[in-house]
């Protein structure tokens, strides 16, 4: 007779199945990820039979943009592409404390008051912990319906009877579903959980948003294919203990994944950023030496923010290296190349030795940036704390850095200088293969610099 419960085990980046442990996952190859759960074998999903489906001709398929249902939350319709997409599934990711139940209660809020049926689920609070926070927040209709419910099955009945546009799950991790035997959070639970409510968005047209927890390493606690199944990924960043937070988008099949928005913590909940890069350059100190302003693109949007360096003597044999915001290696071969610079025109080394030294890279307002856009800017605050040489506050810079030390072009430096011109700013240093596509900005002083002493000298005049 064959047993009903057994044993396997699962991984909890990618989620594979196996029937042993071992060390490491022998699909994904991560190590110590592997954990047990009991399945019970005898559950038998029903499923339509194989004569009953049919496929569909794709010129049949109307599909629009005009779909979209905004959220009157132009930060947040902005990371989703345009909108929400009827029957797409978002999960939105972030720190304990960082304001997803905040934001998508204000969403409920903006959505209901528009005439939008929602329908906020959670597995957390209690009705008079929600209706708190709720007052705190603004007025709300009787589009809104509240259900505080854990079961998946019970609340599949709910959302079948009452039939909302939108439905939001807080959080994912709480969920449980009556056939699988291990508990809620578990791989197995969260998994087969997120199947119920995909299958509820694509075969109802209804919108669902996700709340899930993330792990130490800052990704969303669970199987890694979690995010595999569902549409967008969003993740709600920032310090819990400052203001600002910055909501990304790290997977999107309906719009870009590169679009942020910048939300402001108050006391009546999340208040929308217009002007992130006044934001970001403000208390930024005058003449001040390894402060360079440059101008990164978020998606669509430039965005200035403040490169601050420090450059001080070691007193260790291994002198420190620190980056806050931006990528560590690229601290330290942005460190090599200005060891190594040269004097193109004298045909001579002219590097500056930073061998015995601690150099601290820090990109101010909790931002992060990867875009390689922004080497000159750290190059350039790097030699200017060394060399305590203070640059023009109403100056950016912005340009690829090579291993041979060339300047390379730069997408969008069209935008990023007239964002620039509109903040103020004077003079712009940028790769001088650019100069061609922003020659019709006036009222800026726009400087082309082929390598990195070029750039050097421009900040030294």
């Amino acid at each position: 007779m064959a047993k009903k419960n057994v044993s396997v085990f699962f991984c909890q980046e990618c989620g594979n199945e196996t029937s042993k442990w071992s060390g490491q996952c022998p699909a994904c190859g991560a190590w110590n990820t592997l954990v047990e759960e009991v399945v019970d074998k005898t559950t038998i999903k029903t499923r339509a039979k194989v004569s009953d489906v049919k496929p569909t001709k794709i010129i049949d398929v109307t599909a629009s943009n005009e779909n979209r249902i905004s959220t009157n939350i132009e930060e947040f319709d902005r990371v989703l592409g345009g909108g929400i997409v009827p029957g797409s599934m978002v999960l939105v990711g972030g720190d304990p404390g960082i304001g997803k139940s905040t934001l998508l209660l204000q969403t409920c809020r903006e959505l209901c008051l528009a005439g939008v049926d929602v329908m906020y689920v959670s597995g957390e609070e209690s009705l008079q912990q929600i209706k708190i926070r709720a007052d705190r927040i603004g007025k709300f209709n009787d589009k809104l319906d509240l259900l505080c419910e854990t079961n998946l099955d019970t609340i599949k009945a709910v959302v079948e009877r009452e039939k909302p546009t939108v439905l939001i799950i807080d959080s994912i991790q709480t969920m449980y579903n009556e056939s699988v035997t291990s508990a809620p959070g578990s791989v197995s639970q969260v998994r087969e959980s997120t199947s119920v409510l995909m299958e509820i968005a694509k075969f109802q047209g209804i919108a669902v948003f996700i709340v899930g927890h993330v792990t130490k390493e800052g990704t969303v606690a669970g199987p890694r294919v979690l995010e595999h199944m569902v549409d967008t990924v969003l993740y709600f960043e920032g310090d819990r203990h400052a203001s600002y937070r910055i909501l990304r988008g790290v997977k999107n099949r309906f719009g870009s994944t590169n679009e942020i928005g910048v939300f402001e913590m108050r006391d009546v909940g999340l208040m929308e950023v217009k002007n992130p890069s006044a934001v970001m350059l403000d208390g930024r100190p005058e003449n001040a030496t390894g402060s360079i302003v440059t101008c990164s693109m978020e998606g669509t949007r430039p965005i200035l923010v403040e490169i601050q360096s420090l450059v001080s003597k070691t007193a260790f044999e291994i002198p420190r290296r620190m980056a806050t915001g931006c990528d560590y290696n690229r601290v330290n071969l942005l460190v090599a190349v200005l060891e190594r610079m040269r004097d193109a025109k004298a045909n001579r080394s002219c590097g500056i030795f930073l061998g015995r030294s601690d150099i601290y890279v820090n990109i101010a307002g909790g931002i992060r940036i990867n875009e390689p856009a922004v080497d000159l800017a750290i190059a350039m605050a790097i030699y200017s704390s060394e060399k305590e040489i203070a640059v023009d506050a109403k100056t950016i810079i912005f340009g690829e850095i090579g291993l041979s030390g060339e300047v390379r072009s730069v997408s969008m430096a069209e935008q990023r200088v007239s964002e620039a011109k509109k903040l103020g700013f004077e003079k712009a240093i940028i790769p001088y293969s650019n100069l061609s596509s922003v020659s019709n900005i006036k009222g800026i002083e726009v400087v082309g610099v082929a390598n990195v002493k070029e750039a050097v000298d421009a900040i030294s005049r």
